[in-house]
């Protein structure tokens, strides 16, 4: 069994270009050395904590966030302590022999936001954008912009085909194809959209 490794920027491109693996829209200049870069979109959900007393993982509350789309040139703030979920501009497809992970950019770091609280690892067969798990660290609001680089993918080789990729129909893929920012499923039934 080979070793698994993260891909090179020049793997990465030959990924792209032989159409194995999709991102679009799709800018030569956002790979990195081991990383390409994506974008924020427009798209955001917002937490409306005074619905409900508490978030039970037995039984999680639906309802609990609302969409809010914001247009390319205005600002979306968070503010401190703030979490909301937004997606990346890009549409991403893996092959089911390719896992990617999510990481905030070190420069966004510094500045005080996480684009991604645990949900970091891209299954293979995954289609759709990225939802971001977005939190403002400082005691300042932050500015988002849609388009602005937020965050960066980075790839690996699996050892072999993944025998049930994300989508396959026994899993239950809550997130395939999803193209805004989506809230949990959590505890959602296979197969079943909640």
């Amino acid at each position: 069994m080979p070793p698994t490794s993260v891909l090179s920027d020049g793997t990465i491109r030959e990924l792209v270009g032989s159409g194995r693996v999709k991102i679009e829209p799709w800018d030569p200049g956002m790979v990195q050395p081991a990383s390409v870069d994506v974008r924020l979109g427009t798209s955001f959900r917002v937490f409306h904590n005074h619905r409900v007393a508490s978030i039970d993982l037995r039984d999680p509350p639906t309802n609990l966030t609302e969409g809010v789309e914001v247009d390319h040139g205005q600002a979306f703030v968070i503010h401190p302590g703030e979490f909301v979920l937004g997606r990346t501009q890009e549409w991403v497809e893996l092959p089911d022999d390719i896992v990617s992970r999510i990481e905030g950019k070190s420069s966004v770091g510094r500045l005080g936001l996480i684009v991604h609280a645990t949900a970091g690892f891209i299954d293979p067969g995954f289609s759709g954008t990225l939802t971001l798990e977005i939190t403002n660290l400082t005691r300042v609001p932050i500015k988002l912009y849609p388009g602005l680089p937020i965050a960066q993918l980075s790839f690996m080789a699996l050892d072999r085909p993944a025998e049930r990729p994300y989508g396959h129909p026994d899993l239950g893929s809550h997130y395939q194809g999803q193209v805004e920012a989506t809230e949990s499923r959590y505890g959602a039934a296979p197969g079943k959209v909640a």
